[in-house]
């Protein structure tokens, strides 16, 4: 019989969660936005108008792109683990209410459309929770 509750098979399953949702969001989501530059930051900072925020969309397309590409990095590493988690998870709860506040003739509208974020929003908060594992780059 396996026994899950072995603090190396924890480690060892955190460290896998990590670099495979961390690689899947930095090459899938965070390169793209990251490497589109001030015109694609300004598009996706844009969609922040749902939500009553019109001011400054380049700089928060920018940190979306820095999240995505960067946070995911740093959580692959397992350094600077919380800020990035916790900037992660802000940014799958904005993608979700993105998606649910579409209009219902978009292809990427409701619960069907957001459910990639869903998924990305859930895996942060785990990781939140239990932290990077033994399994880590150790900077000190």
């Amino acid at each position: 019989m396996l026994s899950y509750g072995r603090n190396r098979d924890v480690d060892l399953g955190v460290f896998l969660l990590r670099v495979g949702f961390g690689f899947s969001m930095l090459i899938f989501h965070g390169y793209g936005k990251l490497v589109g530059g001030p015109e694609r930051w300004a598009k996706v900072g844009g969609a922040l108008q749902t939500f009553g925020i019109d001011f400054y969309p380049v700089f928060w397309g920018f940190m979306a792109a820095f999240a995505e590409f960067f946070c995911s990095a740093f959580i692959i590493a397992g350094i600077f683990f919380m800020p990035a988690t916790f900037l992660l998870t802000v940014n799958m709860i904005v993608a979700v209410l993105f998606h649910l506040y579409l209009p219902e003739e978009s292809s990427a509208a409701g619960w069907q459309g957001a459910s990639n974020a869903i998924e990305y929003l859930f895996v942060y908060i785990v990781l939140m929770i239990t932290g990077p594992g033994r399994y880590k780059i150790n900077l000190g």
